[in-house]
């Protein structure tokens, strides 16, 4: 199982990738990076992405309660975040923000940052799935 280092170097060897990190939703701030940074600092961009998750994870419109059959099912699975990932897509890129369930809190996602021409979302999302699932965060 890969610790954060690994994770974000196995995400940077995806087509297209540009650059990844591993960032904490409650305080905006990169436990990782690795690659470049949209906006050249990767602290900012952390902050910024955390933002766009936050809102993701607790606003009722994207965090809904599951339906009755699904509850009951997700009662019996894990209890993780509400929402798996969260995709933007620019002109020039795709924003991939993917939620890492943990033992404590989970307030983590991945972020991957793929160049347009050169990405492929599909294959990204399974890999960041895969990724996330078998982070192990020391």
């Amino acid at each position: 199982m890969p610790g954060i280092d690994e994770c974000l170097l196995e995400a940077m060897a995806l087509p297209g990738a540009r650059g990844a990190a591993l960032v904490d939703w409650s305080s905006g701030l990169a436990l990782g990076t690795a690659g470049e940074s949209p906006v050249g600092d990767h602290e900012t961009t952390a902050a910024e992405t955390a933002e766009l998750a936050r809102a993701a994870a607790e606003y009722e419109s994207f965090a809904q309660p599951a339906p009755a059959a699904m509850a009951q099912a997700a009662a019996v699975g894990a209890d993780g975040p509400p929402v798996e990932d969260v995709i933007v897509t620019t002109r020039t890129g795709y924003h991939v923000l993917r939620f890492v369930e943990t033992s404590f809190d989970s307030s983590v996602f991945l972020h991957l940052w793929l160049d347009r021409t050169e990405g492929n979302l599909a294959l990204a999302r399974h890999r960041l799935r895969a990724l996330a699932e078998g982070l192990v965060l020391r």
